[in-house]
């Protein structure tokens, strides 16, 4: 028995031994939706082709294949000719699916970090102050510095990070705490989404109206291969970085005193690992707008499925949100009915599957949802069913080929989310 013990401790602690099936499995998954999803995607457009067509353009051996292709994609430069149908998807589609993919991994390694820093499932870069802190500085370009308007990315970038400095700064006493910092970032975001909807009223060119709105409520409308060039080069850095501080956040959660005990230097590890984060977030805001919720549900999403490992949540929400953002922006792009159809069969199809794991003795779904799984299988399949029903009395589920910004989704999917945490919640006691 001993042995055994010694033997698993090793495993345990030794790399890769925290990686299950369970996180093996929510990987496979995830990975399978953002490719579907990518798929149905990119076989929309004003340019007119077969789904055979579209297809075969995706897996063109003459692109994938060829390192200048690929040279021009990732550093600029003229693309070789590998035929017109190839050009349009891999020029003007893929890199909409490609920037979707990196901005959900960025902002939910971010939300993740930030939950662990302040411990504080509710806590995100929006809640942090970091998403208001840019949008406020993408409105000042564009309605008042407009010289700066090329620069827009990185104003982005500078402000959210700017934001965080100054909620770190308010809530500074010696030291910080979970609750200071949730409590100044609420005051930061407030401040400062006041000053952009007061910026409004000084806006009057339609067009940069437009265009602020859209930076404000995210969207990935326009992207091309510009944008990965942007946000690629800090995930590559930020993703491998935040899965290494895993373990440190896992002691982070412990609370101060039994950090500080174990010989961690608990306010220059909060801040070194929230420096991370802030670059996660504001990375993926320069190149896509302010995205809400996905930072805030994509953490929660995995730590149901897979544990309360950061370790684990971590390598989890790289998958999931993508895979999130991906789904999210077919429904923008697709129009409503779309979207409704399918968050109709996807609310079906998980009631459907709580109440089989349910009656199976799932333990997980028992101890996340109890004995009240069957009222979460009813509320979910009633949801689906009001969706279908609503999508089929308006004309079925047709493609409209709306460019409604990915922001506006991710909301309508967080804000139920977010009352089914509040819930949860005062199930346990906590509110």
């Amino acid at each position: 028995m001993a042995r055994e013990t010694t033997s698993h401790s090793r495993q345990e602690s030794g790399f890769g031994g925290w990686i299950d099936a369970s996180l093996v499995s929510l990987i496979g998954v995830s990975v399978v939706v953002t490719v579907v999803a990518g798929l149905v995607q990119v076989s929309y457009g004003p340019f007119k082709m077969t789904l055979s067509e579209t297809w075969r353009a995706v897996f063109n051996p003459a692109v994938i294949f060829d390192l200048g292709a690929w040279r021009a994609f990732l550093l600029g430069g003229d693309v070789p000719d590998v035929g017109r149908r190839s050009i349009v998807v891999w020029l003007l589609r893929l890199p909409r699916v490609f920037t979707g993919v990196l901005v959900g991994a960025n902002l939910a390694i971010a939300g993740a970090i930030f939950q662990a820093v302040t411990r504080n499932e509710l806590a995100s870069s929006q809640t942090l102050g970091v998403n208001a802190g840019a949008g406020l500085a993408v409105l000042l370009t564009l309605v008042v510095y407009t010289e700066l308007a090329p620069l827009l990315p990185f104003v982005a970038a500078l402000g959210g990070a700017l934001a965080f400095v100054v909620v770190y700064a308010i809530s500074w006493d010696g030291g910080t705490s979970p609750v200071r910092l949730i409590l100044a970032g609420i005051i930061v975001a407030t401040v400062f989404n006041s000053l952009q909807t007061a910026l409004f009223f000084y806006a009057d060119n339609l067009g940069v109206v437009q265009s602020a709105l859209q930076w404000t409520t995210g969207s990935l409308t326009g992207v091309d291969w510009e944008q990965v060039r942007t946000v690629l080069p800090w995930t590559a850095v930020l993703v491998p970085v935040a899965l290494v501080g895993g373990r440190h956040l896992n002691v982070l959660v412990l609370g101060e005193d039994t950090a500080q005990s174990l010989g961690m230097n608990v306010e220059r590890m909060r801040f070194g690992l929230s420096g991370v984060a802030i670059l996660a977030a504001s990375s993926a805001i320069a190149v896509a707008g302010v995205v809400g919720f996905v930072g805030l549900i994509v953490p929660h999403l995995v730590r149901t499925i897979v544990g309360s490992d950061y370790r684990r949540v971590l390598l989890g929400s790289v998958f999931v949100g993508p895979a999130l953002m991906t789904v999210a922006d077919v429904g923008a792009r697709l129009g409503p009915a779309i979207l409704g159809f399918g968050v109709g069969v996807g609310a079906v199809l998980v009631g459907v599957a709580t109440f089989v794991g349910g009656r199976a003795g799932r333990r997980r779904i028992r101890v996340t949802l109890g004995e009240g799984y069957t009222r979460f299988t009813a509320l979910s399949v009633g949801i689906g069913a009001v969706a279908l029903a609503v999508t089929l009395a308006t004309g079925g589920p047709t493609v409209t080929d709306t460019q409604l910004p990915v922001g506006v989704v991710t909301g309508l999917v967080g804000g139920p989310y977010f009352l089914y945490l509040m819930r949860r919640r005062q199930k346990l006691g906590d509110i």
